[in-house]
């Protein structure tokens, strides 16, 4: 089991896309990549989370019967439920240790369900069905995962089929996919996409630019397969990508920044850091017009009365952290921060599956719940998006340990002769602490994020105040670390008011980076985050008041 080539392209990337950071770039030494899932076992909070979707993943739903759906059972959407399902079930047990049940299973089915042309669901041609796509996308990443964690290249043997396929035939058709917003029914749609009418020899979808999934999972395939047709292809993607109003065509939001996913993944490929800036750019008009204020997202640009989605939350959690590590800007380190406290936190069930809440934001000062549980997609999402967060704690630059997001858990880096323990309740405490149980024997730095939304009080090893200067938004702390040290932070988290970023009148209140919320107006505030609580659900009839007005 090994560390995806991807991440280790990351790294090689991240240092030459920061400005600030451009002489770094030519010192691979210099350059960011997170640990690998092996590599980090978390507790706390975060290990319930991951332990709790992971038995959620392995109920009848979920088994290789059930995983297996007919065109027609799906929706419309051939392999979207069998790649999320593989994905999920890969990506929980490297962040548990945890053997899945019934993985290899469906892995040993999957082959026997492939059509004539080597891939699940209907052979359309000439039309092209970008639902089909889109669900192809998340199988080609599972079978990529799959293949990255066990090296049984029978996964993509059969990735290959997919790509090969379905995709390269596609080429000639992506000048004539539609982009206006003339061509697009607006308004449409549930939380489970349906086909639309076929335009210009695209059968569309009411998640508008859900193609872009398809483009994410072909661009984590071409990191093992440099066919020079499949970049061809990718290259065309991303261009029409590049070249939509996704506000203007109302794109869904969970496909727009899938397709960034894709974007960043494929820059760390290619080397090509002019990407980046469009990526920013992009999530820029997320979080003006897709973002709601407790940080979750409408499902569709400037659609403000529909519902949120665990997916598009996820996506957004990923992109975010993706960004830090390109450009080492610290906001969105904080956008991260926020997003996990209030977004994912919130919408985890206490099944451990992930449901639909609705807005709070242009709409509507109150939040409540959409649906308990959106089963057939954002459940799955929910392995991706927890074990990314476990993931994420801790980064390597050359001889640096980066902790950008701070969560309970234990780094163990055996090669580097080095074992660290995080114990830490934030943000809900006042410490983060780390002890030294193994130490290299040779000096290092430990680079400690200064977190935006809380105050950091005091910075000391071994009970000694050391320097707190900031650099980049992190506390870098560089000696012969010895067994049994002790770095220790302490910060205090105060009340305070945000003003809503579309209404100076409006505001929240947030303690650190949780957003409060009262159950009625003038009622004791506590935060919106659970720990998958049995009360968040339409059987409760939860509803919890955050927005609050300035009357002049």
């Amino acid at each position: 089991m090994r560390r995806s080539n991807f991440f280790l392209a990351a790294g090689l990337v991240a240092a030459a896309l920061c400005g600030c950071h451009r002489q770094a770039a030519q010192d691979a030494s210099a350059s960011l990549s997170p640990v690998s899932l092996e590599e980090v076992r978390v507790g706390g909070e975060l290990a319930e989370r991951i332990s709790r979707n992971f038995d959620r993943l392995e109920t009848t739903l979920y088994q290789p019967d059930s995983v297996f759906w007919t065109e027609e059972e799906s929706g419309g959407w051939p392999a979207d439920k069998e790649g999320r399902t593989i994905l999920a079930l890969v990506l929980d047990a490297r962040a548990s240790g945890r053997k899945p049940v019934y993985l290899d299973t469906m892995l040993t089915i999957l082959p026997t369900r492939l059509n004539e042309k080597g891939y699940l669901g209907t052979i359309h041609t000439p039309v092209v069905d970008e639902q089909q796509l889109s669900g192809h996308g998340w199988l080609l990443r599972g079978l990529c995962e799959y293949f990255e964690w066990t090296g049984d290249s029978s996964a993509l043997n059969v990735a290959r089929g997919i790509a090969e396929n379905l995709f390269l035939p596609v080429n000639d058709a992506i000048s004539r996919y539609p982009v206006d917003s003339i061509a697009r029914h607006k308004d449409v749609g549930d939380m489970s996409g349906s086909a639309q009418e076929i335009v210009n020899g695209w059968r569309l979808s009411s998640d508008v630019g859900c193609v872009f999934i398809g483009m994410e999972g072909l661009i984590h395939y071409y990191a093992h397969d440099r066919n020079p047709r499949i970049k061809e292809l990718i290259d065309n993607m991303i261009n029409l990508y590049l070249g939509i109003d996704l506000a203007g065509v109302r794109a869904q939001t969970h496909a727009s920044l899938t397709a960034l996913r894709g974007i960043l993944r494929y820059a760390a490929i290619t080397g090509d850091y002019s990407l980046i800036p469009e990526v920013e750019t992009r999530w820029a008009l997320y979080r003006n017009r897709g973002m709601t204020e407790n940080f979750e997202n409408y499902n569709w640009f400037d659609r403000f009365d529909t519902w949120t989605e665990p997916c598009a939350v996820i996506d957004s959690y990923i992109v975010a952290m993706q960004l830090w590590q390109s450009t080492r800007r610290p906001e969105y380190l904080a956008d991260a921060d926020r997003i996990y406290y209030n977004g994912i936190c919130m919408e985890q069930r206490a099944n451990g599956g992930f449901g639909c809440d609705t807005p709070v934001g242009r709409e509507s000062d109150y939040i409540g719940i959409h649906a308990d549980e959106a089963h057939w997609c954002c459940t799955m999402r929910g392995g991706e998006g927890l074990s990314r967060v476990a993931q994420y704690t801790w980064f390597i630059a050359g001889d640096s340990i980066f902790v950008p997001v701070y969560h309970a858990s234990t780094l163990t880096l055996p090669e580097r002769g080095l074992k660290l323990i995080e114990q830490t309740d934030y943000p809900f405490g006042d410490t983060v602490k780390f002890t030294f149980e193994e130490v290299p024997g040779k000096a290092f730095t430990l680079a400690l994020v200064s977190p935006a939304d809380v105050k950091v009080l005091e910075l000391s090893v071994n009970g000694k105040p050391t320097d707190m200067t900031v650099k980049d938004g992190f506390y870098h702390i560089s000696r012969d670390f010895k067994k049994g040290d002790i770095v220790e932070l302490t910060y205090a988290a105060d009340e305070r008011q945000v003003a809503t970023h579309y209404d100076p009148s409006s505001y929240k209140l947030m303690r650190g980076p949780l957003v409060l919320s009262t159950v009625a107006e003038g009622d004791s505030l506590t935060p919106l985050y659970h720990l998958m609580s049995p009360s968040v659900s339409q059987a409760n009839d939860f509803r919890r008041h955050i927005l609050y007005h300035n009357h002049k």
